[in-house]
């Protein structure tokens, strides 16, 4: 029997897992997981903890082709494994079935972006290019029962080992492969490195050691945590998600991402810094809705670090919140207006108060950044009315890594797969390149 050794209990090593048992192979292999968090309900890969949205869409979510039944495969084990079930058997038209699951007689939150022909002309119209996706929300409060239900499945098998608490300090690219951790060594015939976004600084040394496997990442995206009243986005709640791009005045890209109707704004922590995000629940609302506005930043020769750029950017809206577990939140009129934000008018935050203070992002972000997000918001206001709201808020900062592009082709037996490869950015496309490359074992992403 051989042996697979898993850095990382997330959505792309879920993936890979279930590929395993879907092609029949799970019985050939002896398999190790290694994960940080002192247990299952405590993964550091955040995909499978945050908001629980998965979407079946070509354009968004990272940078491979996955097949539509491939991600509708996805789509219904996330929804299995959450309790939900189907109430229709006709699978024919699969967004129909998928959209028929539903748990304790509630279905399951759904959305079809820019099926309206009409407002899909009219963000095209104001320079926007919309993105086109049928979204399917778990909810964060779900999530905890998906969490387990995989985790109870996985660990029923007899060859899969779990290891909580374990620090993948480094690994060695060889034939066997080598991983070092806190509680010692171990080699496997097979290597999967699943660790996520929050798994840079161990990807950061593979890089270092083993420059040929990987490509020269140049990009970072930049922004805020943007928070507003639900009724300012009613108009298309039934698309779940508004995501578009626009290419503003600076000439840089930015983009509406990750909306949040009724949700709440979250802290991200990572190492040795710390990030905004949002969420929402299934069953517990709020009267907001919250949403990234993040900027594309890519750099050139000679500079090689833009993780470390969009890193050292959130140190510093850390160090003038005064903790560096705390950000900075302000309303928007303020923002534009480069005040500083000593009170707060007629939208009251979810984040927890001990998370923030009031201050200035205009003293973090660089002025091309900070003009590339007004410049964004002035005009999706002409879209959407009141989105550009004087007390609306943004928290900062957020910041998304695009990690280097890791080629799978060139050393056997290796996987690195799903957000930490640099080829995906969603639960949905990671998932899927994890369950992909278990299936098929010789897929090429290069």
């Amino acid at each position: 029997m051989k042996t697979i050794g898993i850095i990382g209990f997330g959505a792309s090593a879920i993936g890979f897992v279930q590929g395993l048992i879907d092609s029949g192979k799970i019985d050939k292999y002896r398999i190790t997981i290694f994960e940080r968090g002192r247990d299952h309900m405590h993964n550091t890969i955040s995909g499978v903890r945050m908001d629980g949205k998965i979407f079946i869409s070509r354009n968004m979510g990272g940078d491979l082709h996955i097949p539509a039944d491939i991600q509708a495969k996805i789509v219904e084990f996330y929804l299995l494994h959450s309790g939900f079930k189907p109430s229709m058997n006709d699978r024919r038209n699969i967004i129909q079935y998928l959209r028929s699951f539903e748990k304790d007689g509630k279905k399951i939150e759904f959305g079809e972006s820019f099926s309206n022909e009409e407002v899909y002309r009219n963000f095209y119209h104001y320079g926007f290019e919309p993105v086109k996706a049928y979204f399917f929300h778990l909810g964060t409060d779900v999530l905890k029962q998906t969490n387990t239900s995989i985790y109870s499945y996985f660990s029923s098998f007899k060859n899969i080992d779990f290891s909580f608490n374990t620090i993948v300090q480094d690994v060695q690219i060889s034939s066997p492969f080598k991983v070092m951790t806190n509680h010692g060594e171990y080699f496997f015939d097979e290597l999967v490195i699943a660790v996520g976004r929050s798994g840079h600084s161990l990807m950061e040394r593979i890089k270092k050691q083993y420059p040929d496997l990987v490509s020269e990442n140049y990009y970072v995206d930049i922004g805020v945590r943007y928070e507003l009243p639900d009724h300012v986005m009613e108009r298309y709640s039934d698309m779940y998600e508004v995501k578009v791009r626009y290419k503003t005045r600076t000439g840089y890209m930015c983009r509406l991402f990750c909306q949040n109707p009724s949700g709440r704004v979250t802290l991200e922590k990572y190492e040795d810094f710390t990030t905004v995000n949002g969420f929402s629940d299934t069953y517990q609302k709020t009267e907001n809705t919250n949403f990234a506005v993040l900027v594309t930043t890519r750099f050139t020769e000679p500079f090689k670090d833009p993780t470390g750029y969009g890193k050292n950017l959130a140190k510093l809206a850390n160090i003038l919140a005064g903790d560096d577990r705390k950000v900075l939140l302000q309303t928007y009129g303020d923002f534009k207006e480069h005040r500083r934000t000593k009170r707060l008018s007629r939208v009251y935050p979810t984040l927890d108060e001990n998370s923030f203070i009031l201050g200035d992002a205009n003293l973090v972000f660089p002025s091309k950044i900070r003009e590339s997000i007004i410049d964004f918001i002035e005009n999706l206001n002409r879209v959407i009315d009141g989105v550009s709201y004087f007390d609306n808020l943004l928290y900062a900062v957020e910041v998304k890594f695009y990690s280097n592009k890791f080629n799978n082709n060139i050393v056997e037996n290796l996987h690195v797969i799903g957000d930490c490869s640099g080829w995906t950015r969603s639960i949905q496309y990671a998932t899927s390149m994890g369950y992909m490359h278990a299936c098929s074992k010789t897929t090429s992403f290069s």
